[in-house]
Parts: structure tokens; C-alpha cells; sequence
């Protein structure tokens, strides 16, 4: 069981990493006017998402085996209030695709400023889901 949650914090802390990244990469990307300039910012974050979901699925798989076969916090508030978070981080990723595909086609509409301010999301989810497993508030 504990190799399977160091794994999980390895992999989720992996997963984060991007997750903190690509948004920043969009700042750059809704700031920038240069094509070769545009065109790498793409590729890396082409490559940082997809990285991201790879890392996200064995993540997940770890969580759950924790929680529906370990039994790790099975029936108990803080859980249900984590996994309500895993479900809202979950969403962020895929709305993550979808800018990332707005941006290939040219699409954007949003400001620099606006990815800075979705930039900081993950950082509330991961506090959150922090609190919970540490504290098991109820």
C-alpha cells in the first residue's frame, strides 16, 4: 500500500507541475505577435499537455486503488469533499485541451491577463485536496 501512495504523490505532483505550466505557457501564447515565436510556444504546450494527460491516468488509477481497495478514506466526509476537487481538477485539465485547441486554430479571445488569474486555479485545488487528506477536517 505505501508504494502504491508514493507513487500516487509522485505521479499527482507530476501531474500538477504541468498543470501549473501550460496555463503560463497561454499567457505567453496571448501575449505573443511573432509566428516562429507562436508556433514553439504551441509545441511545447502540445507536448506539455499531452505529458500531462499520460502522467494524470496512472494518477487517477492510484487514487482509486487506494480508495477502493485499500479502502483509504472510504464513507468519510473529507473524501467525498476530495474527490469533489479530483472531479473539478479533472475538468480543469480537459478545459486546459480545449484552450490549447482554441489557441492551434488561431481562436483565442481572452487576455494575457485572464490566464494569469486562471493560472492560479490549480494551486486552490491542490491546497484543498492538501487540507483534506492532512487535516480529515470531518
Amino acid at each position: 500500500m505505501l508504494w502504491i501512495k508514493s507513487l500516487h504523490i509522485v505521479l499527482v505532483a507530476s501531474w500538477f507541475a504541468g498543470l501549473f505550466y501550460l496555463p503560463r505557457i497561454f499567457v505567453n501564447l496571448a501575449m505573443e505577435t511573432e509566428p516562429a515565436a507562436t508556433a514553439r510556444l504551441l509545441t511545447m504546450a502540445r507536448k506539455l499537455f499531452r505529458f500531462m494527460t499520460f502522467i494524470a491516468v496512472p494518477a487517477l488509477a492510484c487514487g482509486l486503488w487506494l480508495l477502493l481497495v485499500v479502502g483509504i478514506g472510504q464513507g468519510q466526509g473529507w473524501m467525498h469533499a476530495k474527490l469533489g476537487i479530483v472531479v473539478l481538477i479533472i475538468i480543469y485539465h480537459a478545459y486546459c485541451g480545449v484552450l490549447l485547441r482554441r489557441f492551434t486554430r488561431g481562436e483565442n479571445t481572452r487576455s494575457d491577463k485572464w490566464y494569469r488569474m486562471f493560472n492560479e486555479l490549480p494551486v486552490l485545488g491542490l491546497l484543498g485536496a492538501t487540507l483534506l487528506v492532512v487535516v480529515k477536517p470531518f
